[in-house]
């Protein structure tokens, strides 16, 4: 199954476009993979990750560019984003996302599979509505802001001016300067130096997977090993030999946790 389309959404006081795509082959009654990408990421930088993931799980994945990326509706050039903008994407973008494409998690079985930026909007919409999910996979995410994470994005900025790294993301965004500045200009803002969520997450009750490469160039142990002090029961994935894109640099390792981690829960609430 694969189904491409574009939802309509309210946001912000004006009318929003969301690109999505349907993936997986499961049935009707399988469960829901929401896939939420990294801050410069779309539906197609995933390339056939949550397919193959879906398929190894027997899921359906719901995979989507939030507002500024992708096909979606790019920022308005005024438009800058404040240190809220993760929250806002867990509390009003993701919920008015599934009322429109029918997805109730009263009714239907959601997870969530976030990385980087999206891992944080996974945490945080775990913690908004304890009760809407069955677990949340998190790969690299970000509970606090750490030098290292700073260091590297402004090195993105220098690549974005002075390299093809501009160009190679324009493939994936209709408005390229939308999705890079938005991410960039605030992870960069000294008023986004405090932004934490390590006191939030506490009230994450569903299961966490978290997964984090050794060689993470955005982030420290400390964010996945932070989620697991303060949420009972998480289970740490670290990965030798991979970066901040786990998914990327260890697919089947990742597929093979997430896959367990799903089974086995869905076990206990069977």
């Amino acid at each position: 199954m694969e189904q491409e389309g574009v939802a309509q959404i309210d946001w912000a006081g004006r009318p929003v476009r969301i690109e999505y795509q349907w993936v997986g082959s499961g049935g009707r009654d399988a469960p829901v993979i929401v896939f939420l990408h990294e801050g410069l990421g779309s539906v197609a930088m995933w390339r056939d990750f949550p397919a193959k993931l879906c398929e190894a799980a027997g899921a359906r994945g719901l995979v989507y560019s939030r507002p500024g990326y992708g096909r979606s509706t790019p920022r308005l050039p005024e438009e800058k984003w404040r240190p809220d903008f993760m929250h806002r994407q867990a509390r009003e973008v993701l919920p008015a996302l599934l009322q429109s494409l029918g997805i109730d998690p009263a009714r239907d079985e959601l997870w969530l599979f976030g990385h980087s930026d999206g891992g944080s909007i996974a945490l945080l919409y775990a913690a908004m509505f304890p009760t809407a999910l069955q677990g949340a996979i998190v790969l690299a995410p970000h509970i606090l802001v750490e030098d290292v994470s700073v260091t590297s994005i402004e090195q993105a900025r220098v690549a974005y001016e002075t390299t093809d790294l501009k160009q190679r993301l324009a493939r994936y965004h209709d408005d390229v300067d939308s999705a890079f500045r938005g991410w960039n200009d605030i992870w960069l803002d000294p008023a986004f130096r405090a932004w934490s969520i390590e006191d939030e997450i506490a009230a994450i009750r569903c299961p966490v997977l978290a997964v984090q490469g050794l060689d993470d160039e955005y982030g420290t142990l400390e964010q996945i090993r932070g989620i697991a002090r303060r949420v009972p029961g998480t289970q740490l994935l670290e990965l030798p030999d991979c970066g901040h894109s786990p998914h990327k640099d260890q697919p089947q390792a990742v597929i093979a946790a997430a896959r367990a981690f799903l089974l086995a829960h869905r076990a206990r609430a069977n």
